[in-house]
């Protein structure tokens, strides 16, 4: 099995073989360019220098006093702080310093600009020590020696009055601030004090004991409260259910008990239906006595009704259950009313004590507020006053810290004169090389990556995995046929199969025909549609030569032009266009005058007149009439259709057929239409029977096993070259 970096290489070497040309241009140009620049400079000195730093200076290290001024101490913990030391001695004010001290001057005897003395001074940290390397080069090698010697000590000089700045920032800074934190002092004093006269407070912590006391108790009374409302709940729903009346139905009921209007005429309507009841038992429901004692009884019980109204202001009971309150009931219902009346004392008696202990504990909740605001106040004034101590001590560290002369670094190597260059002729041609390889990788990269075509066999099958078919090879003109056999029209596709049947490119048609009956082994294919991505791919001359190669084996073929924008079979075939398949789908021919024999074996039928719409005419119930009986009067039907990004004809067709044979041609599709073209076929449903890859240069190919012998050529003819760089790309 070949190894990833195997086959990495491999296509390396394939993509340095596409791009020679360009990438020989591109090395030797630049090689050139550059060692000619390279043999015009003169040489070049390097002079260098040594700084050494400490975290912390002599002076503070030993005398403990302001060791926090000037301590190398980085912002980030990711952070070098020699990095940052490095960058301030690349600053533009340092280099301006050195440049005015050493009067640096250019070819043109100007001051030296800053950008280009910057461009020759390095400062780099040394890994994993204190040392900075200071550099500089240049023509003059005592220059270079002064420059990097000035350049430390200026540094230096700037390094120690940025700490003696920052000592007197400080001290000024806490001479400000003393007047401050005194005064700070004296204003959180003064405010706790005015607290505890305000709020009465002498001890918090008693004050809480005695009101979670008396919250307890009041829990107490609360609780036995409830426990009383409980029970009379209980005993007032009991008599509830009894009555099937409320407290308030109650009271309404027994003042209509004790209205006399209403007792009036209750007992007439009673009276009134005792003597109905004895007439239903004489005469019959139609009677008019009946009649007229009924209407007597709705009468009653409407007067009735309206004296309940006036009395109890309320919706009047049924009669029914005015007669039914006897003793019992009254007695129940004067319970019922004063079971009510125990429940309203003990919800108010209950309010008044949940009242009370919501004011208990409000106090009991502000005792934490004002505990907190004690602790507050004391512990500002605890860190105002450790602040005015703490400012105290620091004013002193800081006079004795302005009075230090030594910093964080010092010079351990300099003053040395380069006496050796560092450039030489040999270098500079090995960088010139160098820079002509980087120009040739960066011309390769930037012209594949603009180049989107499908390059090889496996760039085409790992885009569309597909079965592969077949392999249809492209061969030069020295390869082919004989020049005695004329070509009437070289920019028109030839049937190889048929004017060179012992061609590899014929075998190669075989081998297609083959595989496409091995396709199906339980249905032999008996229609196909052929068609490809893009134009110029040679869908059509493939349809052509496998429809001769499948008539050469004995078999009755037709190939139909349903490629109605651009037909080219009656041009590959030398036959007349005036009639064809466009003429018999609109009735203006039968099929049998549209079909026209090329051999014993093979007919065509071509586009005919180009219509303005082809779709319309190739979807549509007659057309696949048509190929439904061709397919039964034929033993195979090849049909050539458009591009898929031309028209969507090929999909309409396909549905019709067996299935779709997609040819592409490498170096021509690209993988945005070939994506396209994958697509296309996957959301139609079509039956994709395969792949056949046509124009295959074997010498692109990194696989050998596409080639294809010199031996299989005959001496028939060479001829034919002029028509195949036009034959596959059709």
């Amino acid at each position: 099995m070949e190894s990833p970096e195997s086959s990495r290489f491999e296509q390396y070497w394939w993509i340095l073989k596409r791009r020679w040309l360009p990438a020989s241009g591109i090395f030797v140009s630049v090689s050139v360019i550059m060692s000619l620049v390279a043999s015009f400079q003169k040489p070049v000195y390097v002079a260098q220098g040594l700084l050494l730093f400490k975290r912390l200076n002599t002076t503070s290290s030993v005398t403990e006093v302001g060791k926090e001024i000037g301590i190398l101490q980085p912002l980030v913990d990711q952070s070098n702080p020699l990095d940052t030391e490095a960058n301030i001695m690349m600053s533009e004010p340092l280099a301006q310093k050195t440049i005015t001290a050493l009067n640096l001057k250019d070819n043109q005897g100007k001051p030296l600009a800053i950008k280009y003395f910057l461009h020759n001074v390095s400062v780099t940290n040394i890994r994993k020590t204190d040392l900075l390397e200071v550099s500089y080069q240049s023509q003059d090698p005592k220059e270079a020696a002064a420059v990097v010697n000035q350049l430390m000590s200026i540094y230096l000089e700037n390094h120690l009055d940025f700490q003696r700045t920052e000592a007197v920032a400080a001290r000024k800074f806490i001479e400000k601030q003393l007047p401050q934190a005194e005064a700070t002092v004296s204003k959180t004093e003064a405010a706790l004090r005015q607290f505890k006269q305000e709020n009465e407070v002498i001890s918090l912590d008693a004050e809480a004991r005695s009101a979670i006391e008396v919250l307890t108790d009041l829990q107490k009374e609360i609780a036995q409260n409830q426990s009383k409302m409980a029970d009379v709940n209980a005993q007032y729903e009991s008599l509830q259910q009894r009555l099937g009346m409320n407290s308030k139905q109650a009271i309404a009921l027994t003042a209509l008990k004790q209205s006399p209007e209403v007792q009036e005429a209750l007992q007439e309507l009673r009276q009134v239906e005792v003597e109905l009841a004895l007439e239903r038992n004489r005469f019959q429901p139609t009677h008019p006595t009946i009649a007229n004692l009924e209407s007597k009884v709705a009468s009653l019980k409407g007067i009735l009704n309206q004296r309940v109204k006036q009395v109890s202001k309320a919706k009047p009971k049924p009669a029914s259950q005015l007669f039914q309150l006897g003793e019992l009931q009254q007695d129940l219902t004067k319970e019922l009313v004063e079971l009510e009346a125990a429940r309203l004392g003990l919800a108010n008696q209950t309010k008044a004590l949940v009242n009370a202990q919501t004011a208990y504990r409000k106090r009991l909740n502000d005792l934490p507020r004002l505990e907190q605001q004690q602790r507050e106040l004391e512990r500002q004034l605890d860190v105002s006053q450790s602040t005015y101590s703490l400012l105290l001590n620091k004013l002193g560290e800081i006079h004795v810290a302005e009075n230090q002369n030594m910093g964080n670094a010092r010079i351990i190597a300099g003053d040395q004169v380069p006496m050796i260059p560092i450039s030489s002729a040999k270098i500079a041609y090995i960088a010139a090389c160098f820079q002509g390889l980087l120009a040739t990788a960066a011309i390769i990269y930037i012209l594949e990556t603009r180049d989107k075509s499908l390059k090889t066999i496996k760039d085409v099958k790992q885009l569309f995995k597909f079965t592969l078919l077949g392999v249809i090879t492209h061969f030069s003109k020295s390869q082919l046929l004989n020049p005695s056999q004329e070509v009437l029209d070289p920019f028109t596709p030839q049937v190889i199969v048929r004017n060179t049947p012992r061609s590899p490119i014929s075998e190669s048609y075989r081998m297609l025909q083959a595989n496409l009956k091995f396709l199906s082994s339980d249905k032999a294919l008996k229609a196909v549609t052929v068609t490809s991505s893009l134009p110029q791919e040679g869908k059509s001359t493939v349809s052509a030569n496998l429809a001769a190669v499948i008539a050469q084996r004995g078999s009755k073929v037709l190939l139909i032009d349903a490629d109605l924008h651009k037909p080219v079979q009656h041009r590959i075939w030398d036959l007349s266009n005036e009639v064809g398949l466009s003429n018999m789908l609109v009735n203006q021919v039968k099929l049998g005058d549209a079909i026209k024999p090329v051999s014993e074996t093979l007919d065509v039928l071509t586009s005919g007149v180009v219509p303005p719409n082809p779709a319309v005419l190739l979807d549509s119930e007659r057309m696949a009439s048509l190929i439904n009986h061709v397919a039964s009067r034929y033993d195979f039907v090849i049909i050539d259709t458009p591009s898929l990004n031309v028209a969507a004809d090929a999909p309409i067709l396909g549905k019709m057929t067996d299935g779709v044979l997609l040819v592409s041609r490498p170096g021509v599709v690209d993988s945005g239409s070939a994506a396209f073209a994958k697509g296309l076929l996957e959301q139609s449903g079509q039956t994709v029977l395969g792949l056949v890859v046509n124009g295959v240069i074997p010498d692109n190919e990194p696989n050998s096993y596409y080639y294809f012998s010199q031996e299989y050529i005959s001496d028939e003819s060479v001829a034919l070259n002029r028509i195949l760089d036009v034959a596959s790309y059709e």
